[in-house]
């Protein structure tokens, strides 16, 4: 499907913030489904709006919440290495505030009355991958999540508590069906981790697919960054589509 699309800027409130999102919608789709999408680390950047605009091209309401709202739209800049920019990113997005910004995009999207909520579910790529599997563990408002190279163990430097984060030890307490996608030759996630994550994801009882592309790095959706990898891209595409569009 490539239905013309409309995309713009949005804001909406999240407790007593007030938090933006970019938007995407069908044209000619009545009351389409409704899949919000959690940013990698670096933000709602030029390629985040891309896919954004790309998943409402395939009949999905797409909304791509913008998880540094507070501090700007972009991630924290006073770093010095890759790493603290990195670890700090991750706690300016960690669970306690991203959850909730995420249910409070839904909320936005129940009152407009132009798209159905009723038929919702997630995407969310690297720290986004993550959340969207955390978020499944806390709400029955969606269908299913989609998480790519979402990391399964978060380091003590990214985690609120100094502590590892596990998504592996809440994995089975996810409420609806995952399609979770991983690169072969990601060097950010151990595949030992990936395995463990998979395991524990069937024990929810809910449909659970983990694909791992062979030969494909860390972020090898985006064709922007240096590891993209269009074949697998291109595969885990499809499959994501498909599996959304199964589920919504």
């Amino acid at each position: 499907m490539n239905h013309p699309t409309r995309a713009d800027w949005v804001t909406f409130p999240s407790g007593a913030d007030e938090i933006r999102g970019y938007l995407a919608l069908p044209e000619g789709v009545d009351r389409p489904p409704v899949v919000i999408m959690a940013h990698e680390n670096l933000g709602v950047t030029a390629h985040r709006r891309a896919v954004t605009e790309r998943l409402a091209a395939e009949g999905f309401a797409c909304l791509t919440v913008d998880l540094f709202s507070r501090i700007g739209g972009e991630p924290p800049k006073d770093h010095t290495t890759p790493e603290e920019r990195r670890a700090k990113a991750f706690l300016a997005a960690r669970d306690e505030q991203a959850v909730p910004d995420c249910e409070a995009a839904l909320d936005y999207l129940s009152g407009r009355g132009d798209v159905d909520v009723s038929r919702a579910g997630a995407i969310g790529f690297c720290l986004g991958g993550g959340l969207v599997l955390a978020w499944a563990t806390r709400t029955d408002r969606l269908a299913c999540v989609v998480p790519l190279y979402g990391l399964p163990e978060l380091p003590p430097a990214y985690s609120p508590t100094g502590r590892v984060r596990s998504r592996i030890a809440a994995a089975d307490q996810v409420r609806c069906p995952v399609q979770a996608h991983f690169g072969g030759a990601d060097t950010v996630i151990p595949l030992d981790q990936v395995t463990r994550l998979g395991d524990t994801l069937k024990l929810s009882g809910h449909h659970v697919e983990v694909h791992v592309h062979e030969g494909a790095g860390h972020a090898y959706h985006d064709d922007t960054h240096p590891h993209y990898h269009p074949q697998a891209a291109q595969t885990t595409w499809e499959h994501s589509v498909a599996f959304l569009r199964a589920h919504l």
